[in-house]
């Protein structure tokens, strides 16, 4: 693996991250989604292999490359996994020319300061010794409301641990994301923009950092963000936005790519034929594209 080629790409390739991180939490809905119902698996273990089979659909799909899509983020769990013989982050890499990541964080604290912290994540230094082939990782945070203390704590937390990645030689996805139901989701916005331009600045040259924000109610907030020196790449969740609205939304913000989840597997089902799949995908990862770029 090449350092330097992936880290050219997330700086400067053309194209968008694919989020395939669905993790225990929030893989039912997933699969709900797809055509798969909690009745059609009797276990975590069959569930999993339920959403490991839709991932490695979309991963073999044949609009699924490096052409429009520059990074995929993985579940811990996916890394285990295989495509063709080869464990999936490897195969990204090495046949399909995506970088990959890995989702580190283990879900949310209880909301407090109209935030949600991230659990804690025990066993990091370990997961990240093992992580093989994954470029960096990618850890999740919520701001329901526009509190400074709550999203300044926010923005601590990810950078500590945004260290802590680094130092282990990997590039960190910083994600404090805002709820797009907020009521105060512009002013959360305008606290987090700061708090994240104060952290940015006591890095030290080489900690590096991407982010991954909700697209901004005011158009190109995070273009200081964008265009610091520590920062490879900004890029925006879908947050619940529908493939539409959230390729609408992000076409406005030009130093930003995209990094979606429900809106890339919007329309997919287990139930459609390779033809019927490949051209629904192929429609998402068109219009993906076409936004981030």
């Amino acid at each position: 693996m090449s350092n330097a080629e992936q880290r050219a790409q997330m700086s400067e390739g053309a194209g968008f991250i694919a989020a395939l991180d669905q993790s225990g939490g929030s893989t039912p809905k997933a699969l709900a989604l797809y055509g798969v119902e909690a009745s059609d698996y009797g276990s975590d273990a069959e569930m999993f292999d339920e959403i490991q089979k839709m991932r490695a659909r979309i991963i073999l799909a044949d609009d699924f490359t490096k052409d429009k899509v520059i990074g995929a983020i993985l579940f811990e769990r996916t890394l285990g996994e295989e495509i063709e013989g080869r464990k999936v982050a490897d195969y990204l890499w090495s046949v399909k020319g995506i970088v990959p990541f890995l989702k580190i964080d283990k879900g949310l604290e209880e909301q407090a300061n109209g935030v949600q912290l991230m659990k804690p994540i025990p066993g990091l230094a370990e997961t990240l010794a093992k992580a093989g082939r994954v470029f960096g990782t990618k850890e999740r945070s919520v701001i329901h409301e526009a509190n400074a203390e709550g999203i300044a704590a926010i923005v601590v937390q990810q950078f500590d641990v945004a260290r802590e990645v680094v130092s282990a030689g990997m590039v960190p996805i910083i994600e404090p994301e805002v709820n797009i139901h907020s009521a105060t989701k512009a002013e959360a916005e305008d606290i987090l923009n700061a708090e994240i331009l104060k952290n940015l600045d006591q890095l030290e040259d080489g900690q590096d950092v991407m982010l991954k924000l909700t697209i901004p109610t005011k158009a190109n907030l995070y273009d200081a963000v964008a265009d610091h020196p520590r920062v490879l790449r900004v890029v925006a969740l879908s947050g619940g936005y529908s493939t539409e609205e959230a390729c609408d939304l992000l076409g406005q913000n030009g130093k930003m790519i995209a990094s979606f989840s429900r809106a890339l597997t919007e329309g997919l089902s287990k139930h459609q034929s390779e033809a019927e799949f490949n051209a629904a995908l192929g429609g998402n990862i068109d219009k993906i594209f076409k936004a981030s770029c």
